[in-house]
């Protein structure tokens, strides 16, 4: 129990007991403080899980938590649709567009602006003139004039082309001990490997943005002359990511501890190269930041073999705050849902 002093006691005591009356502040600062900083991360945890709720209870059912850019079936006036996407939601009264390169929004549109956006792309020229015996034979001998042309912008698109890149290497060599030195040149991307930067971007964008499977990016390459098989591209992929991304992976898991609140939950999937019989039920663990930060979501998945407790706890075994669960479901049971 607290006990309350009077003005008159306070002006009786020594210092031995002011002293003690300070320090004894000081630890019920120190709890209050702690208590405090309990109860704001419980708070948060609440708000989370109170997201996540009304999000089950009235938001749409789906797979994914937002709308960022996952491939997913279209619904068109109650069909889902996937192949005859075009057909579906064509409309041939829509309007042709007059531009088709993006463009910042502009708050005020001055005279002009068309050709100020036109003189950002390069233009490829062709003259259409009339020769001096079309123009005789049509005018008479000296009877035209040149007026200012007609100018007729089309948009031109020209597709993707494979170049090789030869690179040189100057060899030297010394005449008395015949030690060699290469001149310098940029590192391979891959060890023993002829992909490049712009090759390995291509592929990663269109398998992981688009949503492009490799075997038909590998038909694309064919009708570009240049043959990658897509065990290539798997290979290439997985080497990249060990090699490269793997670098960022660890940075996003330091970040994520600095979440109050992280979510993660697991979902089955069938793996048929584990070292397991073909069909072996894995499971992809989710670990993501919470829904209190929109501009600053992290997302990480890790790989393993079974839903065991200690695959989290090794994972988030440095992390300090809350941990709730995600309510995602997997691909089976969200099949199974669609067919019911």
């Amino acid at each position: 129990m607290a006990v309350r002093y009077t003005e008159e006691q306070l002006n009786t005591v020594d210092k031995s007991l002011l002293i003690q009356m300070f320090l004894n502040q000081q630890e019920q600062l120190q709890t209050l403080t702690a208590e405090v900083a309990s109860l704001n991360e419980k708070m948060q945890l609440m708000m989370e899980q109170m997201i996540l709720a009304n999000r089950n209870r009235f938001g749409r059912s789906s797979e994914k938590m937002t709308d960022a850019s996952q491939i997913s079936f279209m619904e068109v006036d109650g069909t889902i649709v996937f192949f005859n996407e075009a057909e579906a939601v064509c409309d041939l009264d829509t309007p042709e567009p007059e531009h088709l390169e993006k463009s910042a929004p502009r708050p005020v549109k001055k005279k002009g602006k068309k050709e100020q956006n036109l003189s950002g792309l390069p233009t490829h020229r062709i003259d259409h003139y009339m020769t001096e015996e079309e123009l005789t034979a049509e005018f008479g001998k000296n009877g035209w004039k040149q007026l200012p042309d007609a100018i007729s912008r089309r948009y031109r698109f020209v597709p993707a082309k494979v170049e090789v890149e030869e690179h040189h290497i100057g060899v030297y060599a010394d005449k008395k001990d015949g030690h060699m030195v290469k001149a310098e040149h940029p590192r391979g991307l891959l060890h023993g490997s002829a992909v490049s930067p712009t090759l390995a971007a291509a592929i990663i964008n269109g398998k992981y943005v688009n949503a492009i499977p490799l075997y038909r990016l590998e038909q694309e390459f064919k009708r570009y002359e240049l043959v990658i098989t897509r065990q290539n591209m798997a290979n290439w992929m997985i080497r990249l990511g060990e090699e490269y991304l793997s670098v960022l992976y660890d940075y996003l898991h330091r970040k994520l501890y600095d979440y109050h609140v992280i979510q993660a939950d697991e979902t089955p999937v069938l793996v048929n190269r584990d070292g397991r019989p073909a069909g072996s039920k894995s499971y992809m663990w989710v670990y993501r930041s919470g829904y209190m930060y929109p501009d600053r979501q992290i997302v990480l998945y890790e790989y393993q073999r079974t839903r065991n407790a200690s695959h989290p706890r090794e994972f988030l075994k440095d992390f300090p705050g809350s941990v709730s669960r995600m309510a995602i479901r997997s691909t089976t049971r969200w099949k199974r849902r669609r067919k019911t």
